[in-house]
């Protein structure tokens, strides 16, 4: 199964990109003194098409919520009830996310995409999912609601005028789907993938490595059929996530990845819609030693590591003001200075 869902996503424009690089040789400063928030300027820039970028004023976090079945097998430190009440507290502005993006200048909104109740809502898919170390995930049919969600969500986000996007994560479990990601597109064992999520005990790391491995074991020859792949092993969240992060790069919008959750899903939506990195920057990169091989796989350098394993999109923003800042500098205002007082200055 791998039908056509993403039209062809292009580069961020290398024009404006060079415009962008010989404006920092104008600016009243030595040329890359200011390190990468250079290039996230730059990056910025050639993502718009404009030199100087646009202010981002419109950065929208969506954070994706699901239950896993395989949480029931002793994956987790803490039971699936939790996820309900947690997105509870970010629709009431009371999660950590919610503090960060009031400082960062970001808005937050929950999706309930496949919570473990009975709920209806505009993008709910199912009620929590298989549990993938020895039953698929979803459908055909879930699987497809679930790419054309993510589509509906990320082009109603840019229609509307968003400026720069993330995704977050909402889940009890969803590291071990994570992990049974990240090991089958990078072709890494199940040992060097599995962390401790939510924080389990010795007994739990093993509970959760042989799940990683059988739902591994369950997608092996699949590797360039990523709709399976997320049909089988991942979540219907993580689907929508992957299908978000791919359109957002195919109608050409800047984003900031989270942590393992997310840069997970961001190796499927490459391959659903190859190129789509190019649109993409890591906020930072969490304490799942699994995160670190995505990133690689990914060649993205995270911006911050802080030792955050919260996920809801929360080192992405609280790396946005960087992002941010370097737009900011790009949009300073060129003086004209005389050769020597320009070499003084430098």
């Amino acid at each position: 199964m791998n039908a056509d869902y993403f039209g062809p996503v292009a580069r961020p424009d290398e024009e404006t990109e060079q415009a962008a690089r010989a404006r920092h040789e104008q600016l009243t400063k030595p040329a890359g003194s200011l390190g990468r928030l250079e290039e996230l300027g730059i990056w910025i820039s050639a993502c718009q098409g404009e030199c100087p970028p646009r202010d981002l004023d419109d950065c929208r976090v969506y954070v994706f919520a699901g239950d896993h079945g395989v949480a029931q097998g002793g994956v987790s430190a803490y039971p699936s009830e939790v996820s309900i009440q947690m997105l509870a507290n970010i629709e009431a502005k009371g999660a950590g996310v919610n503090a960060i993006a009031d400082i960062a200048g970001a808005t937050v909104t929950g999706v309930d995409i496949s919570l473990d109740h009975d709920a209806e809502g505009p993008y709910r898919i199912r009620r929590s999912c298989g549990s993938i170390d020895r039953e698929d995930a979803m459908s055909e049919e879930e699987v497809d609601k679930a790419i054309r969600t993510g589509i509906a969500i990320a082009d109603a986000a840019v229609d509307e005028g968003a400026d720069l996007l993330i995704a977050g994560d909402l889940g009890i479990g969803n590291t071990t789907p994570a992990a049974a990601l990240i090991g089958a597109v990078t072709n890494s064992e199940p040992v060097v993938v599995v962390g401790r999520g939510t924080g389990i005990d010795d007994e739990g790391w093993k509970l959760k490595v042989a799940a990683v491995r059988d739902a591994m074991f369950r997608v092996r020859r699949l590797r360039n059929d990523p709709v399976e792949v997320l049909r089988r092993i991942s979540s219907p969240d993580m689907t929508v996530m992957a299908a978000f992060l791919a359109q957002a790069a195919v109608r050409r919008t800047p984003v900031i990845l989270d942590g393992v959750v997310v840069t997970s899903a961001a190796l499927l939506a490459d391959q659903l819609a190859p190129g789509a990195r190019d649109w993409w920057v890591a906020g930072h990169k969490s304490a799942e030693p699994a995160h670190a091989l995505a990133l690689r796989h990914l060649d993205k350098e995270p911006l911050l590591e802080y030792g955050m394993r919260l996920g809801e999109g929360s080192g992405a923003v609280a790396a946005l003001p960087l992002v941010k800042s370097g737009v900011s500098v790009l949009r300073l205002s060129l003086i004209h200075i005389s050769e020597p007082t320009r070499l003084l200055s430098i």
